[in-house]
């Protein structure tokens, strides 16, 4: 049994895809396909928006499961390769007047799998498995950049570290705001202009002071877009839990990110 749902994308986002899988066949030289360009696209948004299994839009349109996942993969690779570089992102923000970004990390949650190579994923602070996702925003909440897809144990100045984001921040002139899970991201010296902006953590025997109390609460407030950025992102259902190979979530997020955009911009 199946029956007609309502997909909540806009019709720019689904031409779009379209337009993309007709140049990729195209390219390729594929001169058959079992459903037109549209009906594909349409079936792919479908799996991550709506976190569908392959085989229950495959039986309603008359392909087999295997061919659905195939369609996906295929499409996640082609909107990955689409996705913004670190360099190339922080370099719009500059040529547009801006100044400054938002920086931010979230844990994707992730099935549970035995073995030792799954006990790398599993979070410590969020008590879970999963994988870290680092992202880059403007000031207005806009996604400019994801990284890749790291294990959960991993922490956030570790992962950015990885990805070199100061060196990247300090060559195309911004600055980034973040919270306290970077600090000491930046050791630049006391003559230099901080490239990332934290705010101030308390310890035991060193509580907060009222200024620095107040500071953390104005950078709290400067930093609510980011948490909209991912609020955007994780509207994809298929991110409230990876089932598949972790491997391929660092594809999977950055094609979500320019599906993001996509929606956000039309």
């Amino acid at each position: 049994m199946f029956a007609p749902a309502r997909l909540p994308l806009s019709s720019a986002t689904l031409n779009s895809l379209a337009t993309l899988i007709r140049g990729h066949c195209k390219k390729i030289s594929s001169r058959w396909r079992a459903l037109p360009a549209g009906k594909i696209a349409g079936i792919v948004l479908a799996v991550p928006r709506c976190d569908q299994r392959p085989g229950d839009p495959a039986g309603g349109n008359g392909v087999h499961r295997t061919t659905v996942t195939r369609w996906v993969r295929e499409v996640v690779g082609l909107l990955a390769a689409r996705a913004p570089r670190l360099d190339r992102a922080l370099k719009r923000i500059t040529r547009s007047g801006g100044g400054v970004v938002l920086l931010d990390g979230s844990l994707i949650r992730t099935r549970r799998r035995t073995g030792t190579e799954n006990r790398k994923n599993y979070s410590g602070k969020h008590k879970c498995h999963g994988l870290l996702v680092i992202a880059v925003t403007d000031d207005n909440g806009r996604l400019l950049w994801v990284s890749a897809a790291r294990p959960g144990r991993t922490s956030e100045i570790t992962a950015r570290r990885h990805d070199k984001l100061t060196a990247h921040l300090r060559a195309a002139g911004l600055g980034a705001i973040a919270d306290l899970g970077f600090v000491g991201l930046d050791n630049s010296g006391p003559d230099t202009d901080p490239a990332v902006i934290t705010g101030y953590k308390a310890a035991r025997s060193r509580p907060l002071t009222r200024g620095q109390k107040l500071s953390n609460k104005a950078l709290a407030a400067v930093r609510a877009p980011v948490e909209h950025g991912f609020a955007h992102l994780k509207n994809w259902r298929v991110l409230g839990k990876v089932r598949t190979d972790p491997k391929w979530a660092t594809a999977l997020v950055r094609a979500l990110l320019v599906l993001t955009n996509h929606e956000v911009a039309r």
